[in-house]
């Protein structure tokens, strides 16, 4: 077994949960001392006295925090250090509100590269090898993620950023890149393109895609395509970024959570009580290590359950939850019927023929809601052998067309809009 930390990766439950508790009194104390916003809410939640504060049981007494938070306080309304300490920021795009701004000391992207060092590794990277990132370098937090973590592994970079795909193959075959970080999306169209170049990119081993949730037929589909192994690993702007939260290992058997990082729990959405191991619910962080802006029971909207707390067969300890199924505003409602974006995907990567890019486009007209689903194949698919495969799957019969390989919109960079709404044709 190869660990970049095997010290903290192989902790005993015994051992992370009295790091846990310790970690969680410091955070709720620092939060309280330094920031009036956590103090101001702690107070109205009638937390008058901390040192009541013992342990993980005592957070059900502590108020949820979520993304609206983040906005009311824009910029740095929660940081908890001086605008001295401040070394790096990155920020969420924005495109419901404020945008989401996380603040970092040095400690917190050194515990950043922590982090992302052991996905790395656990996914099979060693020092040296070529690691080519093409997420962008900017204030989206992917690209420099990824980077903090290749320099604490000691890899090799490659920092392409996003876009211009022919040179993104260019520079792997020139420079043997072993592992291709990004979405998942944009790995589809690198193979489109070397597909229709006749390149092929025999040093490229490992996937690591993150962002945007992908279903595991579209992981077998990927790994088959290029050739590699691919890894879903899991962050987000407000827990420090991509990788900070976990990834999967090689067992491909749900995402090890750095619980010496970060503590999670799992809710009922609607009530907010915690749910039993097993049961699917609401993700909630409360990061443990991270100083200018450390979340506390944040409500992440992600979807997922505890599948294991016990010793994984890769040998590393840490609590792993289940891929993210969806977010709790993801849930689409057509006809009566409840699904998720990624059961579609699943659906169709099923059937043989059906290419990876597809759109699920919502239409709705005078308040009524369809549903239509274009899908690229080759010339062996029927649109009926789809609708029939999607009616046993999902219990509705879409409408939608079959494409050639092609004829649907491609995009060069970002994520994949994969679901589009129409209202009255527009």
């Amino acid at each position: 077994m190869r660990c970049f930390n095997y010290i903290s990766e192989t902790l005993s439950q015994d051992e992370i949960i009295h790091y846990q508790n310790s970690r969680l009194r410091e955070t709720i104390h620092w939060a309280w001392a330094q920031n009036g916003f956590f103090r101001k809410r702690y107070t109205e939640a009638g937390l008058l006295r901390l040192h009541d504060f013992c342990n993980a049981s005592d957070l059900v007494h502590i108020p949820f925090t979520n993304k609206v938070d983040f906005r009311d306080t824009y910029p740095l309304g929660m940081c908890c250090v001086e605008r001295r300490l401040i070394r790096e920021m990155h920020m969420s795009s924005g495109s419901t509100g404020s945008a989401i701004v996380m603040a970092y000391t040095a400690p917190d992207i050194e515990q950043w590269g922590e982090c992302m060092a052991r996905c790395y590794v656990m996914a099979g990277a060693s020092e040296g090898d070529a690691v080519q990132i093409t997420p962008s370098f900017g204030l989206f937090n992917g690209g420099f993620g990824m980077y903090h973590g290749a320099q604490s592994a000691g890899l090799f970079v490659i920092p392409t950023g996003s876009g211009n795909t022919e040179r993104q193959i260019k520079l792997a075959k020139d420079f043997g890149t072993k592992i291709l970080c990004g979405v998942v999306s944009y790995a589809i169209r690198i193979h489109e393109v070397m597909n229709a170049k006749g390149i092929e990119l025999p040093d490229l081993k490992v996937g690591i895609f993150g962002a945007e949730s992908f279903s595991e037929g579209m992981r077998k589909r990927i790994e088959s395509q290029l050739g590699i192994e691919a890894f879903d690993i899991y962050g987000m702007t407000e827990t420090g970024g991509v990788g900070t939260l976990g990834m999967d290992c090689q067992e491909h058997n749900g995402i090890h959570v750095w619980e010496d990082h970060y503590y999670i729990e799992i809710i009922d959405p609607v009530t907010g009580k915690n749910l039993p191991d097993g049961e699917q619910g609401e993700l909630v962080v409360t990061s443990l290590s991270r100083q200018a802006i450390p979340v506390i029971r944040f409500r992440t909207g992600d979807l997922t359950k505890v599948i294991s707390r016990e010793k994984c067969a890769c040998g590393r300890t840490h609590t792993r939850i289940a891929k993210i199924a969806g977010r709790t505003d993801d849930m689409l409602i057509v006809k009566g019927v409840n699904f998720f974006p990624q059961q579609v995907e699943n659906a169709l990567m099923e059937i043989p023929g059906v290419l990876p890019q597809y759109q699920i486009v919502i239409e709705e007209t005078d308040g009524v809601r369809d549903v239509r689903i274009n899908v690229e194949a080759d010339e062996s698919v029927t649109g009926y052998m789809i609708e029939k495969h999607l009616k046993e799957r999902l219990g509705f019969s879409p409408k939608g067309d079959v494409f050639k390989p092609g004829e649907l919109p491609r995009q060069e960079e970002g994520k994949a809009k994969r679901v589009i709404y129409k209202v009255n044709g527009q």
